[in-house]
């Protein structure tokens, strides 16, 4: 049975589907005025995973991530560079695509629909909701009547008297600093669309309501986005979806931690926090941490969406804010995943590069065991045979009771609301009996238990897929040292060295080994020949 943390319940529950054997998820996606980060990747790997572990349990599931091209951000940056609002718009489109499919996150979604693509869609739900009495027209804006939604506050658990309501030059507009705006009038030299209201175009919360309803219906099973997003984003889009259905937005909330740079809580590349916010959230009290321990505790704090949300000052390049496509210059796009999928997705990810050559080097004993694998059985661990779904893998039987008991851990894991970093903890003991069991019945020299060898592989193969990791042999030898001169070097000095011990020259074999060592490569020497790997 699969269980979710709800953020409208603040509670895990029974994963029950709106349609038998089918799952909708909504994903909020960015706005495209600048190039990606690292920050960027964090929802779509997640609910890529998400999505990925649904279809091996037997689910039939639509994925769609929002592509928002029309923004107050996207025109300023239209008039910095003195070039058309969609240009920059496809620009960063083109570049946020490419990113997704470098982290294999790209093929796994069904849609990415663009705001300039439903602006009639906007408009006719903007008017229903006018004519239902929940929104109003002024001066050519329309704004929410937040007043006539009584349920207002529910997601994020809040009363109006604990909110701080929009002022600036519109207060005078709105019937109350609460009301936001579904539309906008268009100032001079805007893009704008034209409306019964007069040339605007849309509201920054409007657009995931009307594109939800589009692909997904009235009545959705998961919608997800950062916690930032909590509110008011995903708080007026309930307010909105609902006054106009009359039925819930969507029946699991599901929230991703922030990314953050080193000890800092705020949201990577937006603002800072300071040491007393620091102190106030980590001391903030938790009513439900018994039932939920892994709720990320700034979720308690007070006010603070509004803090995560405001983007005051953006943090330096070297904490991760610049562009993504640099960063896959330096680091497999499958270290990343690792990294990202390390951490509870409800917790906070910490970032540093330091951390994600941590990861790296984790990712390295994978690597590995699955050349030791291929030296062993003669076929690659990548080739593989593993069954697709959860039920077809129940019908194997395993000799191995560890590999078994530890796949069933596995699953476990992630049943309890996606714990994917539970359940790559649980692959690295899976590594570990694999290993053991190759040098316990001596495989590089004696293959006579290679077929039970060949089984538990592929139930960790079978399990990383499920993860989206191990789809393929990673490419970039900066990360495994496996280039073909590195590999031919290595050889030749690896030869050397067994010449030299064949013929008692230690002291030459010794230093061979000690020199690769200051090298940062490592020698094992094992009964089919000696392996050596970047330590």
């Amino acid at each position: 049975m699969i269980r979710i943390y709800n953020t409208l319940t603040k509670t895990k529950e029974e994963f029950k589907t709106v349609q038998p054997g089918r799952v909708g998820i909504y994903l909020c996606g960015p706005t495209v005025y600048k190039p990606s980060h690292i920050g960027h990747m964090v929802g779509p790997v997640i609910f890529d995973a998400i999505k990925r572990y649904l279809t091996y349990s037997g689910y039939e599931v639509q994925l769609v991530i929002n592509i928002t091209d029309v923004d107050d951000k996207l025109i300023a940056e239209a008039n910095n560079r003195n070039l058309p609002m969609a240009t920059i718009a496809e620009e960063m489109t083109a570049d946020y695509l490419r990113n997704l499919e470098a982290m294999g996150v790209k093929e796994s979604v069904n849609a990415f629909p663009k705001v300039s693509d439903h602006m009639d869609n906007i408009i006719d739900f903007t008017q229903v909701l006018i004519d239902k009495g929940f929104a109003y027209e002024s001066d050519g804006d329309v704004y929410f009547d937040v007043g006539k939604f009584s349920e207002y506050g529910k997601l994020s658990h809040r009363s109006l008297d604990q909110m701080t309501g929009e002022g600036g030059s519109t207060a005078d507009r709105k019937h109350t600093p609460f009301d936001f705006a579904l539309w906008k009038s268009a100032k001079p030299n805007e893009p704008s669309w034209d409306s019964p209201w007069g040339k605007g175009r849309p509201g920054w919360h409007i657009e995931c309501s009307v594109m939800s309803r589009e692909l997904l219906g009235e009545t959705f099973d998961i919608h997800g986005g950062g916690l930032d997003l909590v509110f008011p984003h995903h708080e007026n889009e309930v307010a909105q979806s609902e006054a106009r259905h009359g039925k819930p937005m969507c029946n699991y909330w599901m929230h991703n931690g922030l990314m953050q740079a080193s000890s800092e809580v705020g949201k990577l590349g937006g603002r800072k926090t300071t040491a007393n916010e620091s102190r106030e959230r980590n001391n903030v009290e938790r009513p439900d941490v018994a039932v939920d321990p892994v709720a990320p505790a700034i979720a308690y704090a007070p006010g603070f969406h509004d803090v995560a949300s405001q983007e005051l000052g953006k943090i330096s390049k070297s904490k991760g804010s610049n562009a993504f496509g640099d960063m896959l210059k330096q680091v497999e796009p499958e270290t990343i995943r690792f990294f990202l999928l390390s951490t509870h997705y409800r917790r906070p990810i910490d970032f540093s590069m330091e951390r994600i050559e941590e990861v790296g080097k984790g990712l390295e004993t994978f690597y590995r065991f699955f050349k030791r694998y291929e030296k062993i059985t003669g076929k690659s661990f990548y080739a593989l045979d593993i069954p697709k779904t959860r039920a077809e893998a129940e019908n194997q039987k395993t000799s191995l009771p560890e590999v078994a008991e530890l796949r069933t851990k596995f699953l476990e894991a992630m049943d309890d609301d996606f714990n994917t970093g539970g359940a790559i903890g649980i692959l690295f003991d899976l590594l570990r009996v694999l290993n053991r069991f190759v040098d316990e019945h001596k495989l590089e020299s004696d293959g006579e238990r290679t077929e039970e060898l060949v089984h538990g592989a592929s139930v960790l193969r079978e399990l990383a897929l499920t993860l989206g990791l191990f789809r393929e042999p990673p490419t970039v030898s900066a990360n495994t040292g496996d280039s073909e001169l590195v590999g031919k070097l290595m050889s030749l000095l690896i030869e050397l060295r067994a010449t030299a011990r064949k013929n008692k020259d230690f002291a030459t074999a010794d230093k061979i080994r000690k020199d690769l060592t200051g090298f940062g490569i490592t020698l094992e020497d094992r009964p089919g020949g000696t392996e050596w790997s970047l330590s």
